[in-house]
């Protein structure tokens, strides 16, 4: 039982440490800032026109996050699946609207980093779809 419990312990502070020793400049991460001139929605929630930093997790790159531009504030956390970039699609482009109806914000299908060659496409709730 002892050698479980300091097991545990050892890993959760091989985590801390990990987390705290990569801060914001992390090679664990893909990160892009993106800017919006309107509001614009995800699940969950919608972003207001401005500036928002997007990150995928290359540890577990289902998860995105979205966070203020200065990382004061998380908008959303969840998971997400990965999808090829369509050929259709210019390369510059990073992310893709589903239809919404009338005055609601549009919604983002599916956030693409840039230079790469697939996405992240958010997974809404059956109501709002």
């Amino acid at each position: 039982m002892a050698i479980r419990r300091w097991a545990l312990i050892t890993s959760a502070a091989a985590v801390l440490g990990l987390a705290v020793a990569t801060g914001d400049a992390s090679p664990l991460t893909t990160t892009n800032v993106l800017t919006f001139s309107g509001d614009v929605g995800l699940p969950g929630v919608t972003l207001a026109r401005g500036n928002y930093v997007f990150e995928v997790y290359d540890l577990n790159p289902a998860i995105v996050r979205v966070l203020s531009r200065d990382r004061s504030r998380v908008y959303f956390t969840g998971f997400t699946q990965h999808v090829a970039r369509p050929a259709t699609i210019d390369p510059d482009r990073t992310v893709t609207f589903a239809e919404t109806p009338r005055g609601v914000p549009p919604r983002i299908q599916t956030w693409y980093p840039v230079g790469t060659a697939s996405g992240r496409q958010f997974i809404y709730p059956e109501a709002t779809r």
